[in-house]
């Protein structure tokens, strides 16, 4: 600043120059706070602490982690957020499945409150690092084997961890994930709507318009997405999920720059998971969860169901839910899953593939990806 300035004179200045710190309304103690007040609802004791990965991404990584019934000797689950979310969104779930075994759920690196390091431009390298951090988190926490369930982009980070560590995946359940078909071919038949918002929303980081709203942003997230308010209604306050979302993402948009390097226009991957769903190993199970009304593009599940024809695969859709299967339908969310993890240990039979009167849409991507052609010795395969 000029020397020769007064001091009203450059406090005028700074009125004139943007200040993103105090205008997004960030507070660590907060975060920390609003997440307290979420977990008071859960009855099983849970203890929450950073787990230092070291420098995977940036120079000093540290995971925000939660854990409960770590006593039980059972296999424990493993929980992984979607976008823009973080471990206090599995409230619902958490005191059904730690019933039962070890439970451990994480902030994964560049959401929520762990570190908001700076990651690749490259896709494929952004993918790379999200998985290493996993993995450097899974040996700090001296876990050997783990059921693990990924939701949306946790289900493709999951899928991809397993592909590189099937050893320590013992049962693969994905909630709804985000990245598996290719985007496709007839886009420009896609509704007028669908290709606006695509190019709109393309050049910036998917949750640009939450911080830029700035103090309102718990507002403008309850104006533009009530539902999610109202799928805690009856057991949370409604100003609680909201403020918790606002919080996590009014940071440094770490993670979420990344899964932008990831995407490709509006709902997939640039590098989807059915061109490498058949080097995961065929000895690794895999539920598939699919809410009726997701946003989110199921077209690649018959194509995996035909690549893994020698493993076990099951899916099952839920009815009235939506993206977040987790929280519109926990009950039954939760009684699945407890179902999948009691088959991952041996107490109980395997899963049905089951509907409950609702059915995923046929596509074309089956003819593409032809059954016969998975069925060829293809050492990655193996």
């Amino acid at each position: 600043m000029n020397q020769n300035l007064s001091d009203d004179e450059t406090k005028r200045l700074n009125l004139l120059r943007p200040n993103w710190i105090s205008w997004n309304n960030y507070s660590e103690p907060m975060l920390r706070n609003i997440e307290k007040k979420i977990f008071k609802i859960l009855k099983v004791p849970y203890r929450g602490w950073y787990v230092d990965i070291g420098p995977v991404v940036g120079p000093a990584d540290k995971i925000w982690t939660i854990s409960l019934n770590t006593e039980s000797k059972k296999t424990p689950l493993v929980l992984l957020h979607g976008l823009g979310a973080g471990v206090a969104l599995w409230c619902l779930n958490l005191d059904a499945f730690a019933a039962t075994r070890p439970v451990y759920a994480f902030d994964l690196l560049g959401f929520g409150r762990s570190s908001r390091p700076t990651y690749s431009s490259d896709s494929l390298e952004v993918e790379q690092q999200m998985v290493n951090s996993v993995e450097e988190w899974r040996k700090e926490m001296k876990l050997e084997k783990f059921i693990f369930l990924g939701h949306s982009l946790g289900g493709f980070l999951a899928t991809s961890y397993a592909i590189m560590y099937p050893h320590r995946v013992q049962h693969l359940i994905l909630a709804d994930p985000w990245g598996f078909p290719e985007s496709p071919p007839d886009y420009h038949d896609l509704p007028l709507w669908v290709r606006a918002l695509s190019y709109v929303l393309t050049p910036f980081n998917p949750l640009t318009a939450i911080r830029v709203a700035g103090p309102a942003g718990p507002w403008f997230i309850n104006t533009i997405r009530p539902d999610i308010s109202k799928k805690y209604a009856g057991v949370l306050d409604d100003d609680l999920i909201p403020n918790y979302i606002y919080q996590c993402n009014s940071q440094t948009p770490s993670g979420e720059s990344g899964f932008h390097t990831m995407m490709s226009g509006f709902g997939w991957a640039k590098n989807p998971m059915v061109k490498r769903i058949h080097k995961l190993r065929e000895d690794v199970p895999i539920t598939l969860l699919y809410g009726s009304r997701s946003w989110v593009d199921h077209s690649a599940t018959d194509v995996i169901k035909a690549m893994r024809y020698k493993s076990y695969f099951k899916w099952k859709v839920i009815p009235s839910a939506g993206h977040h299967v987790y929280a519109d339908k926990p009950e039954l969310f939760n009684q699945i899953v407890l179902k999948s993890c009691a088959f991952a240990d041996g107490e109980e039979s395997e899963l049905e593939d089951e509907t409950y009167g609702d059915k995923i849409p046929q596509t074309d991507l089956t003819q593409k990806y032809s059954f016969t052609s998975f069925q060829s010795g293809d050492d990655d395969a193996k």
